[in-house]
């Protein structure tokens, strides 16, 4: 049992720590202070839900339907692109780096909503989690363990992100900070949207 749970805890920790769209968005999230730690909590969440449907039978089921991972990678190129031209504007304009604008704050539904479209619009999560993971942890000896290890790894992953960042924020919460990481978001979306056309 805990050689099933470290090799999903490792297996996991390798995938996650990889800086993508979904640790972007957390990033970007906590730097703000905006709604953070539930937004790390839903990443988690997503995470072990998505590893324990490819570990107990998704994983083969989309790898023998192709028509299922071309609207994966097609709707994830139209998201990623989406993301990035959003995250170009607000790096553009310095309107919308002013923390002390009329628009203020997103609520925490808009938040929420927008970091489950980050994690389930986007394929490379299905590919990691569902795939990956999922189809190693099909041939674990004990499987469950093994999607537990994988969820240790997303919890102890987000929430640190979540909590580092928001710790540095009051160092890094300047206008041209902000203005760097929505240009290197942009910059990510924009070559992970590449990379998708690329390969279909």
């Amino acid at each position: 049992m805990w050689q099933s749970y470290l090799n999903g805890l490792l297996m996991a920790a390798g995938l996650i720590i990889a800086i993508g769209a979904q640790n972007a968005f957390v990033l970007a999230q906590s730097l703000r202070r905006e709604h953070h730690l539930p937004v790390a909590a839903l990443c988690v969440l997503c995470d072990a839900l998505l590893v324990s449907a490819g570990v107990f039978g998704l994983a083969t089921l989309l790898a023998q339907n192709p028509l299922l991972l071309a609207i994966a990678r097609w709707g994830g190129v139209a998201f990623l692109l989406w993301y990035g031209i959003q995250a170009l504007r607000r790096a553009i304009s310095p309107s919308v780096l002013d923390q002390s604008s009329e628009a203020g704050p997103r609520s925490r539904r808009a938040v929420l909503l927008a970091a489950l479209a980050v994690t389930l619009l986007n394929p490379h999560v299905y590919l990691d989690t569902v795939l990956l993971i999922g189809s190693l942890g099909a041939q674990q000896t004990v499987p469950g363990a093994y999607a537990l290890g994988a969820a240790s790894a997303s919890l102890v992953w987000f929430f640190a992100l979540a909590l580092g960042a928001a710790w540095l924020a009051p160092w890094l919460a300047r206008p041209a900070t902000w203005r760097l990481l929505d240009l290197a978001v942009a910059m990510m979306m924009f070559g992970m949207a590449a990379q998708l056309v690329n390969g279909i």
